[in-house]
């Protein structure tokens, strides 16, 4: 399995670049901006973007989104609780961040979905708390986070739809019974290092001890 971890945009988002180079099937995770670097990287990396898989709906992860799709046809895939943000961010909001508004999902999902690239199977985790329809992504040996869990910190819950008692079940409950190795793969470059593990969060971040 190939992954790229890219740093993007302007609020140190990590773009994840995902696939089998021997099918040439590949998806992106949260392509918040720089989508001609994206592609360029993957059509080095000999694949093909199927898919663009948000997190969660928020500006700052989806910003790129119109863009992706315009230039390789992928389908968006949501969780189903986050779909409606898509197309809803306000134009107020956009032009803060330099964004376009996204179109809309072509695939929604909910908890213990997976989502299928070549011989790669990413399984949906419902983690609301920082937004409603807030997921991680497992796969054994990694779990990319998005805003819910951070390298020893957590997503905010001061946002409309957020809630730190819903953020703090959805990682103890979901998050902290993946096995201690699992690679965390985070949704902002926010930590010391650029990723972390279940058993290191679980003994260090100070937000969930």
């Amino acid at each position: 399995m190939f992954i790229k971890q890219m740093q993007v945009g302007h609020m140190a988002v990590f773009a994840y670049l995902i696939g089998n180079p021997i099918t040439g099937d590949g998806l992106v995770i949260d392509p918040a901006d720089n989508a001609k670097e994206i592609i360029a990287e993957a059509k080095n990396s000999k694949l093909n973007i199927k898919y663009i898989v948000n997190t969660h709906g928020h500006v700052d992860h989806i910003g790129g989104n119109d863009e992706m799709k315009k230039l390789t046809g992928a389908k968006i895939i949501v969780h189903e609780d986050d779909a409606l943000m898509l197309t809803s961010t306000p134009a107020m909001i956009l032009k803060m961040f330099g964004a376009k508004q996204s179109p809309p999902a072509d695939i929604m999902v909910k908890d213990g979905d997976t989502i299928d690239v070549g011989s790669i199977s990413l399984k949906v985790i419902h983690t609301p708390g920082h937004s409603p329809g807030g997921m991680c992504l497992y796969t054994p040996g990694y779990v990319f986070t998005g805003d819910t869990l951070f390298v020893e910190a957590v997503g905010r819950t001061d946002l409309p739809g957020g809630s730190w008692q819903v953020m703090y079940k959805s990682i103890q409950e979901r998050l902290f019974t993946l096995p201690d190795d699992t690679k965390v793969m985070p949704g902002h470059n926010y930590g010391r290092t650029p990723t972390s593990t279940i058993g290191h969060e679980k003994m260090y971040n100070p937000s969930i001890r």
